[in-house]
């Protein structure tokens, strides 16, 4: 989104200036505003990742941090689009992980979109919106190397509305159950605070080592 003009910046500032609840929020995202003006124009992956470690790695520092990125609605040339798409992501990731340098250990990081794809391509060569997607949890506080799911199939009956993958887990209960176990809260405690309107729902498994 376009910067706003300092104009704009000075007003609201003395708007808030006598606000008791308003200004200390406002100071606090003023002094992120100057943090990230470190990084200038550039937007790459690795200035991306160097960014956020900066935040997170500070000891007055946010403890959580949301990176959102586009370019993942491929919905014509996904191969090369989907790949090139993986490799920023990879090199945002490493540059996370170098700057958060010891803190690594004691991160969690979650990759998810915000919907699906279809289960088969499209005539250009890409696939259109759908359901079932996948998300990914990893970090030096997780205990890697497996996949969490109930993996329904991609034959014609076993797709979701005879197109897409069928979801059989919600990304809420993934997010309810990493917030919970990294802030020592109980998962199920997270998900009806953060998503009321789902119900409760967590994974079987620990995501992060004991």
């Amino acid at each position: 989104m376009p910067q706003a003009p300092d104009d704009l910046i000075t007003r609201v500032s003395q708007l808030y200036a006598g606000d008791a609840q308003l200004h200390p929020l406002w100071d606090a995202a003023m002094q992120a505003r100057g943090l990230a003006a470190d990084a200038g124009a550039r937007q790459d992956p690795a200035s991306l990742g160097k960014l956020a470690a900066n935040f997170l790695s500070k000891p007055d520092g946010p403890r959580i941090a949301m990176i959102e990125t586009g370019g993942w609605d491929t919905h014509s040339a996904q191969n090369p689009r989907l790949a090139g798409q993986l490799k920023a992501l990879d090199t945002m990731i490493a540059a996370l992980r170098d700057g958060l340098g010891t803190q690594w250990a004691n991160t969690t990081v979650i990759v998810a979109t915000e919907f699906g794809r279809t289960a088969a391509a499209n005539g250009t060569g890409g696939t259109d919106h759908g359901t079932g997607s996948a998300a990914m949890v990893f970090g030096g506080a997780v205990a890697g190397g497996r996949v969490i799911a109930d993996w329904p199939g991609l034959s014609n009956g076993a797709l979701y509305q005879s197109r897409d993958l069928k979801p059989t887990t919600g990304l809420d209960a993934v997010i309810a159950s990493a917030a919970g176990e990294t802030f020592g809260i109980d998962p199920r405690r997270v998900g009806t605070t953060l998503f009321p309107q789902a119900g409760t729902r967590i994974l079987g498994q620990r995501l992060l080592q004991t």
